[in-house]
């Protein structure tokens, strides 16, 4: 079984590379969910997915969700997560998108001052969530 680790301290375990291309290839099967990955010689440096949430309200505009963004820490600061997140926006904007989520952990403070300067606003909203055991 084929494993990697991104981001020690983020994942609680290393990923398990067959289990994930099952789970992209599944989520594949719709354009509703978007998966963005940045590369290395063939090393996987970064990525988030990103959501398409059809809406009734605000004209029927659709929501972006942005979640699970991930840097390997060889790489930060170099606009790797910036990019990623950028492209992310844009293909937001382009499936007409009224607004863009994203969250990040509470403690996540430098992770926050982060995604501040790239426009999101850390005071506008407050989310909450719930942990489902595994069945």
């Amino acid at each position: 079984m084929q494993k990697f680790e991104i981001n020690k301290g983020f994942l609680h375990e290393a990923l398990d590379i067959n289990n994930a291309k099952k789970i992209i290839e599944k989520s594949m099967k719709t354009e509703m969910i978007k998966y963005l990955v940045a590369e290395d010689n063939g090393k996987i440096i970064g990525s988030c997915y990103l959501v398409i949430i059809p809406n009734i309200t605000n004209n029927c505009r659709s929501i972006g969700f942005i979640e699970n963004v991930i840097t390997d820490e060889n790489y930060r600061g170099k606009g790797i997560g910036k990019n990623i997140i950028r492209k992310a926006i844009e293909l937001s904007k382009n499936e007409n998108c009224y607004k863009v989520i994203l969250q990040s952990g509470m403690k996540r403070e430098r992770a926050h001052t982060f995604y501040e300067k790239l426009g999101f606003d850390g005071e506008s909203k407050k989310a909450f969530d719930l942990r489902l055991e595994e069945n």
